[in-house]
């Protein structure tokens, strides 16, 4: 099997063969990423980042957490200022539809 082949541009640029596209699953507006190894240039989809990674750094003082949704979240339930609790009776979702 004959390996595809492209020219190199003025700019350095190569279009990579719509069968590698297809079977690689590389679209037009994608990033890739190039590596060099081992004297072969290897060309893969870029890696997404990772939406964790930007989170990191992002409060910059020490902060309690659960403090903090306490005070987010207002006083818990309490029966003798908010009442009994509503909600589903003790019968099951089976009785009921009898």
């Amino acid at each position: 099997m004959n390996s595809p082949k492209a020219k190199v541009g003025e700019r350095g640029q190569v279009t990579i063969p719509k069968r590698l596209r297809r079977s690689l699953g590389i679209h037009a507006g994608e990033e890739v990423e190039f590596e060099e190894h081992e004297g072969a240039l290897l060309l893969r989809r870029a890696r997404g980042e990772d939406p964790v990674d930007r989170l990191i750094g992002a409060v910059r003082e020490s902060t309690d957490v659960d403090a903090y949704l306490a005070q987010s979240r207002g006083p818990g339930w309490n029966p003798t200022q908010d009442g009994p609790r509503g909600g589903r009776s003790k019968r099951s979702s089976h009785d009921r539809r009898k």
